[in-house]
């Protein structure tokens, strides 16, 4: 039977490896197992290589990973009967450092997986999580968590060492109730709280009032106080101040009065001395004037005062020819003006005639023909209607026109316009004189 077992050892790893391995190795994060022969008990090797006689020693491996653990537990009553909820966050892993640990998690643990061996951990913890609870209220695993925490972190340890698993940590995540307990007692808490904080506020305001009264009196006792000082030492200052300009001023206007008189003194000579200067400058002036003149006077005697007599003569002769031909010119201009005008009158007084006549007949002729000469005359009118109708269209430099597609189009389109704006004229001229160009026209036929 033992060569049987051996040789079907050997075959299995000769088929999983394609040949017989002699030496093993494996990472920080499992631990490897050999037993079989000269083995007893197996070797245990976590991290690290071993040497595997095939077919006569076998080799397993276990899983050092360290396993996170979500731990519910849901509506468990407590202490007082009150049904709550309560999640645990655990992290453990199989210890592989101490030997009676590793051994006893081979034992309980050797060909599972990771996920069945945190199945067995995980209802190990939430059986004693459990029992927690049940011996706790509601108000200590609330308020007092970390003390929740190390008693199930506590309880677990001594049970899961047996196993060889090591809880590495354990914190509480969530509690909560279906029946708004904790919900209640976070409302008494939180009035509570509110009220103290209400309070507290209260009194630092009115602390806070007190000292800034306090505070805003000193303020103003040390402000007058500093004003009554400052008060006092203008008054010394203006009082010196005043004695000082008193006494400065005095000194000052006696030195400008002296300064001044020396100044008017100073500037009386100086006049004095400029009024002989310019007494001597005018009498030399008049001096050099007379002797200038008589120069002069004989200057003009011998070169202008004859020949100017002469030249005189001359113009006053030519003056007395342009005077008499000025005279002759303006007298034939205003007969010629005189002769112009009463022809020109008499034009104007022919041709008034002329128009009071050709109104008198025409008035004669519209007493005698009524509406027919007064259709004559709008007719007489029409070609310059016409002529101011079409004026803007003459001066235009440029028309477009777009066509729909259902009439004229060009000269002719706006011709039509033109002659169309005509032919409502005889409606316009009855409107405005109640002469109907239609009617009149028939019955002079």
């Amino acid at each position: 039977m033992t060569c049987v077992y051996h040789s079907a050892l050997c075959f299995g790893f000769q088929s999983g490896g394609g040949s017989a391995n002699m030496f093993y190795t494996c990472g920080p994060n499992e631990a490897m197992v050999v037993s079989g022969f000269c083995r007893s008990p197996p070797l245990m090797i976590p991290g690290g290589r071993v040497f595997v006689i095939p077919c006569i020693q076998q080799i397993q491996r276990i899983s050092l990973n360290t396993l996170t653990l979500n731990v519910k537990s849901d509506k468990v009553y407590t202490r007082h009967g009150v049904p709550i909820s309560v999640t645990g966050i655990a992290q453990m892993k199989i210890q592989g450092q101490n030997k009676q640990m590793l051994a006893a998690a081979c034992q309980m643990f050797m060909g599972k997986s990771d996920a069945e061996i945190a199945r067995i951990a995980l209802e190990t913890l939430e059986g004693h999580q459990r029992a927690i609870i049940a011996h706790l209220t509601v108000e200590e695993i609330y308020r007092d968590r970390k003390k929740f925490s190390e008693q199930v972190f506590k309880v677990a340890s001594s049970d899961l060492v047996n196993m060889g698993i090591s809880v590495v940590s354990y914190t509480l995540k969530d509690v909560h109730d279906d029946q708004d307990y904790l919900h209640s007692l976070g409302k008494a808490r939180t009035a509570q709280v509110q009220k103290d904080a209400r309070i507290g506020e209260a009194k630092n305001k009115r602390d806070a009032v007190i000292r800034e009264a306090h505070a805003m009196q000193e303020k103003v006792s040390a402000q007058y106080k500093n004003e009554i000082d400052m008060a006092k030492a203008q008054r010394d200052y203006e009082l010196k101040k005043a004695a000082y300009d008193i006494e400065v001023n005095t000194k000052k206007a006696e030195s400008e009065m002296a300064y001044q008189l020396q100044v008017a003194k100073t500037k009386q000579r100086i006049e004095e001395e400029k009024m002989q200067v310019q007494v001597v400058e005018r009498t030399q002036q008049i001096m050099l004037q007379e002797q200038e003149i008589t120069r002069r006077e004989k200057e003009l005697e011998a070169k202008v005062m004859k020949p100017a007599d002469a030249e005189r003569y001359r113009l006053e002769k030519l003056a007395e020819a342009q005077r008499l031909k000025l005279i002759m010119e303006a007298e034939a201009e205003a007969e010629s003006i005189r002769i112009k005008g009463e022809a020109e009158a008499f034009a104007v007084e022919a041709r008034g005639r002329a128009d009071a006549e050709q109104m008198a007949k025409k008035a004669e002729a519209f007493q005698q023909y009524k509406d027919g000469a007064m259709v004559d005359m709008l007719l007489e009118q029409l070609p310059l209607m016409a002529e101011e109708i079409s004026k803007p269209l003459c001066e235009a430099h440029k028309i477009t026109m777009v066509s729909s597609g259902g009439g004229e189009v060009g000269a002719a389109k706006l011709s039509g316009e033109v002659l169309e704006i005509m032919t409502r004229l005889p409606e316009a001229v009855e409107k405005l004189t109640g002469v109907s160009i239609s009617r009149v026209g028939s019955l002079t036929q």
